[in-house]
């Protein structure tokens, strides 16, 4: 099998290596182990440079006409010819291809490779809607929300005709009948602690949080939390793993409520030993998000044999099996999230019990078993 994968990802050329910054491609291009060839289309950055994942060698990359953004429409519009373009004439020599979105570009690339009478899969990460609905530079944009839900609409329209792979159950319930609902873990089998040693780890009172400081994040919520922790336990620290736009008013609420030096801004951490370490060196892992599909980082926290407590959102209490390998509590409730964290700290059985849960799904949710699972459905979804 020949595979191409489309996905809104900006690619950066240095010389032969070709790298993005989006820790997703560690997923897409292990994909490599198991097909003739993989072939990756993204936006070619005009700038070269070198960013933290490279491509590995056997992987080919065809690069589409940059645009910087969605919101640059114009910019848009002038990318799609050269993109579809180079797409159609790919198309010749693969068998399959993968396409996320609902993307502006998505879309056409799944009508041009339907027209080609090309088996296509359609893959969604995230719910648009809402995904646009908080990255809106402000109200003027409003419409785009609209926008956003036609996008969505006509994708699950054409997944009655490619397959789709969705991110989570809560998500794919959206979408037809025969839609398989999986995760893209980047944990491996050799990644997973060891039981007895994560069970035995001390309490420390550290919490680590991994993820974007974007608004859908809702990272402004974590310097309360802290505070209210600390107004009964000044032994609670925080550690934030991630760079975005509310890097600055995140600073500015912890001086605020007096929490800064109880707050560490790690900056991005990219997939690897190092951020392997973060998680194991937590006593919780929190996760505060208004929207997501399946966050990755719940199989990465587990992985490490660290504690969750999480926002009930999307797929995520779903994914923790309604409680069973992490604590869900409501969303923009930091009362909640403080009577969670609490509970993971006071109850050492109950705390081992979510470890323990939580070792158990890794090892069910590897990428190796993810992958397997995909080609299961790409073959059974073709006869």
């Amino acid at each position: 099998m020949k595979l191409g994968i489309y996905a809104d990802l900006v690619y950066r050329r240095e010389r032969d290596e070709v790298s993005t910054d989006r820790a997703f491609i560690l997923f897409a291009t292990a994909l490599a182990e198991h097909v003739d060839e993989l072939v990756l289309f993204g936006r070619l950055h005009p700038q070269p440079g070198r960013a933290a994942y490279v491509i590995p060698r056997g992987v080919r990359f065809v690069a589409l006409p940059h645009y910087s953004s969605v919101k640059d429409l114009r910019s848009v519009l002038g990318a799609v010819r050269g993109s579809v373009r180079t797409f159609r004439e790919e198309l010749r020599a693969l068998d399959v291809v993968w396409l996320f979105g609902p993307y502006p570009l998505s879309l056409l690339l799944a009508v041009t490779a339907l027209r080609s009478r090309t088996r296509v899969y359609l893959g969604v990460r995230q719910h648009f809607p809402q995904y646009i609905a908080h990255r809106l530079p402000s109200r003027r944009w409003r419409w785009a929300v609209w926008v956003a839900r036609a996008f969505e609409l006509v994708w699950r329209l054409l997944a009655r005709r490619a397959p789709a792979v969705v991110v989570g159950d809560e998500l794919a319930q959206r979408y037809p009948r025969g839609t398989l609902a999986t995760g893209f873990s980047l944990i491996r089998e050799s990644d997973i602690v060891d039981e007895d040693a994560a069970v035995d780890r001390p309490w420390t009172g550290e919490i680590l949080t991994v993820g974007r400081l974007d608004s859908e994040k809702n990272p402004l919520l974590l310097p309360e939390i802290i505070a209210r922790l600390r107004e009964e336990d000044d032994q609670w620290r925080l550690v934030v793993v991630g760079q975005g736009p509310l890097e600055g008013a995140l600073r500015a609420r912890a001086e605020k409520l007096g929490v800064a030096r109880a707050i560490e801004l790690r900056g991005y951490v990219s997939n690897g030993p190092e951020l392997w370490a973060l998680y194991r060196a937590a006593s919780v892992f929190l996760h505060v998000s208004l929207t997501e599909g399946l966050p990755q980082v719940l199989w990465e926290s587990a992985a490490a044999g660290t504690p969750i407590v999480a926002t009930d959102v999307g797929g995520v209490s779903a994914a923790l099996g309604g409680g069973e390998w992490g604590l869900v509590a409501r969303p923009r409730d930091a009362d909640a999230i403080v009577t969670a964290l609490q509970r993971v700290r006071d109850d050492a059985s109950l705390r081992a019990d979510l470890v323990r849960a939580g070792l158990a799904q890794a090892h069910r949710e590897t990428t190796d078993v993810q992958i397997e699972r995909i080609f299961r459905f790409f073959s059974s979804s073709s006869t």
